[in-house]
């Protein structure tokens, strides 16, 4: 078994595929099942990881209530760059996060951060943190929610409170809460 981390893939995937089409064999259809395959193609514990870690991605990108193009694109990129996967991978790895942090989100966020802290190396949970905080700053802002559920997900990943603040100090510019109100 492949764990709570990348049995989201399978769900979102289906779901994908039992979608309504103009036809079984449309270019989106076919598209679907070859990034799927490709992802399913993973060696387990890479899938396992890239899916915890695009998950988190998208957790930490949903705590605002709001997942901006921006922050996708950001992820998607992120994704492609840090797990080494081909672009369109990179993208559905993506998409099926976001849907997966908005269906899910509470009950399965602990989950698989437990399962991304139980197969990531310390400097793979630390680099994570920054790019929590590249996603959250896309629009310049990282918003208090967003800056208090990464300080969540660093706890859950055993990581000090020295490692969260490193990571955020080099976003400090965008923290909402370090900046003046506006003038009245």
């Amino acid at each position: 078994m492949r764990g709570v981390a990348t049995s989201f893939l399978k769900r979102i995937a289906e779901r994908a595929l039992a979608a309504p089409s103009s036809g079984p064999d449309t270019p989106e259809t076919e598209s679907v099942r070859r990034i799927v395959a490709a992802l399913e193609a993973l060696p387990p514990d890479r899938a396992r990881y890239v899916a915890a870690f695009a998950y988190i991605l998208g957790r930490v990108a949903r705590a605002d209530l709001n997942i901006s193009e921006g922050e996708t694109r950001r992820m998607e990129g992120i994704v492609e760059r840090i797990a080494g996967l081909e672009t369109a991978q990179a993208v559905l790895a993506v998409q099926i996060a976001r849907a997966q942090a908005t269906l899910f989100g509470a009950t399965e966020n602990f989950l698989v951060t437990r399962e991304f802290d139980q197969v990531a190396t310390r400097e793979q949970k630390v680099a994570l943190l920054s790019c929590l905080f590249a996603v959250a700053a896309e629009d310049d802002n990282v918003s208090v929610v967003e800056d208090n559920e990464i300080r969540r997900v660093s706890i859950e990943l055993h990581l000090t409170h020295d490692d969260f603040i490193e990571a955020r100090s080099a976003f400090r510019d965008a923290l909402s809460v370090l900046r003046r109100p506006p003038a009245p």
